[in-house]
């Protein structure tokens, strides 16, 4: 076989089924391969952007590892969004770069760019092979790295001459995650700690979802009556709707929330990096005890000292604290930050804007298993204050990338084609990607995209008008018909501006077998659930 159809027989033994591309001229020889793959299908992107975060949002929702396959340095560095979001949210993902001939190296050939140099910095590690005997190591462990410990993106470099070259038939085998787990002194030791706590709170993250342990945590949480909160955008990590649930650490998290782990002495965090935006800045868990449980070395201790850290797969580690002995004391304590939590989450009875409309609609429309993914912005502050979510059924990027939530939606739909999959855009976001939806046209990938309008960079408004009063620049936007440009790329659109119209509009989507687009015409005066244009104005923080 020759180097490209070795990459091809790597792809199939690591289960890959989707593959994301803008394709390029660098790596031809692989999409020859893949032609005559019929257990691989290539999803053909209109942008190197949209193509990386379609494989990241695939990667949440598969629990597979993304793959993305990108052209010499002007794709390579399209993709480069998509890589930094995996980086940051820990998805496992294999980023393939076409360079420029091994003899042309060095000489600023057409297109040509250092990739290991330029990717160092954005992925978990970036590796040229320049060697074809020694592609299927290097590719295995590109593989195995992306899987492994924290799980995050590796940028495979691939000369356009060594995909031609010959190599001896090579037989591939799966990677196999290790899971480590705690030992029993660790778990003695934690348990010391928890009983001598009088207001415990576990912070739990992506890695217990990655380790598929959600329903191991409420076990162990109902357990001994331990009140969950959910760190940055992994809302889905414990039932919003169980009564041990106390709130999201996330960006505009009400003071409220905050004061849960402020009053906590012992801070159990599992599967969470405890990045700046969970810790509020890093200002949070500066008194408490804190255990610290991660699967890998080098995020224990990295923004606290823990009491505790332990090395471990989330669920190994709360398999093995299910057999720890507690007395709980802090029952009517939980019992309070619960009330704390309703009371803040709860929508008016009464819509104070087309927004908490559409939220509400979602939450009662929308079918168990549907999956939401949701671009940055302040419009998702809605869906974060107010939303209940239960199973795994939200995929969002930590990073904070505009232009994540439409492809990335294609990628969750394509991992679960059986599902209801809706994203949620600005439409400052969903501008940057929203090509992708003729992407979606093409592959018959019946998503459905939400966009609220306020002709306006929401987020930026905010703070703009919240140190620099009336002064506006730079962010107002045009009045773009979303649900025409929808139309012009053979998808359904429709623009919608009051409740009535909206429920029957997603109403008709859910039962559509098409891309659709709503467009949800939003008050530009409204800048977040708790803060319009004018308070800011007058100094409301």
């Amino acid at each position: 076989m020759n180097a490209a159809e070795a990459i091809v027989q790597c792809l199939k033994s690591e289960d890959i089924s989707h593959v994301f591309c803008v394709p390029g001229e660098s790596y031809l020889p692989i999409l020859d391969a893949l032609f005559s793959e019929k257990k691989i299908q290539l999803i053909s992107a209109r942008h190197e952007g949209g193509a990386a975060f379609m494989a990241e949002g695939y990667a949440k929702a598969s629990g597979k590892v993304g793959v993305v396959m990108a052209t010499r340095a002007v794709g390579a560095t399209n993709a480069a969004i998509g890589i930094h979001t995996a980086k940051q949210d820990s998805t496992p993902m294999v980023v393939l770069l076409g360079q420029v001939a091994r003899t042309f190296r060095g000489r600023e050939g057409f297109q040509e760019v250092d990739v290991e140099a330029f990717f160092r910095p954005l992925a978990k590690w970036a590796i040229e092979i320049d060697d074809a005997k020694r592609l299927p190591e290097l590719l295995t462990r590109a593989f195995r790295i992306a899987q492994t410990g924290r799980p995050g993106p590796v940028v495979v470099s691939l000369p356009e001459d060594v995909l031609h070259e010959q190599i001896d038939h090579v037989i591939f085998s799966k990677t196999i995650v290790p899971k480590p787990a705690p030992s029993e002194e660790d778990i003695q030791r934690i348990e010391q700690l928890l009983q001598s706590a009088n207001r415990p709170v576990i912070i739990a993250g992506g890695g217990v979802i990655r380790s598929k342990a959600t329903d191991v945590l409420r076990l162990f949480a109902e357990k001994w009556s331990l009140p969950v909160m959910a760190s940055f955008r992994r809302h889905d990590v414990f039932p919003n709707d169980h009564p041990l649930y106390v709130g999201h650490l996330g960006l505009g998290t009400q003071r409220a929330v905050i004061e849960t782990v402020e009053q906590a002495d012992v801070v159990l965090a599992i599967g969470t990096r405890l990045s700046e935006v969970t810790t509020q800045d890093y200002r949070l868990l500066s008194t408490q005890q804190l255990i610290h449980i991660d699967i890998d070395y080098d995020v224990i201790g990295v923004t606290y000292s823990p009491h505790i850290g332990i090395v471990s797969d989330a669920k190994e580690a709360l398999k093995r604290l299910l057999t720890i002995k507690l007395q709980p004391t802090w029952a009517t304590w939980t019992k309070k930050r619960r009330e704390v939590y309703e009371q803040i989450s709860s929508l008016p009875s009464i819509k104070r804007n087309i927004n908490e409309s559409v939220i509400d609609t979602l939450q009662r429309l929308l079918p168990p298993e549907s999956i939401i993914t949701n671009d940055a912005g302040n419009f998702a502050s809605w869906l974060h204050s107010f939303f209940q979510f239960q199973q795994h059924t939200y995929i969002g990027p930590t990073s904070g990338a505009m232009g994540y939530g439409l492809p990335a939606a294609i990628g969750a739909k394509l991992a679960h084609p059986h599902r209801s999959v809706v994203s949620l855009s600005g439409d400052g976001g969903f501008m940057m990607t929203m090509q992708e939806l003729e992407t979606a046209v093409r592959y018959k990938i019946p998503i459905i995209s939400i966009v609220f309008n306020n002709q306006m960079y929401g987020t930026i408004r905010m703070y703009q008008e919240l140190r620099y009063p009336k002064r506006v620049i730079g962010t107002d936007l045009s009045d773009i018909s979303f649900a025409h440009m929808a139309h012009s790329l053979g998808a359904d659109g429709v623009r919608v501006e009051t409740e009535k119209q909206f429920l029957h509009a997603f109403t008709s989507a859910l039962q559509n077998n098409k891309p659709t687009v709503i467009e949800v015409m939003t008050d530009p005066h409204v800048l977040s659930p708790f803060l319009t244009v004018e308070q800011a104005r007058g100094g409301k923080q």
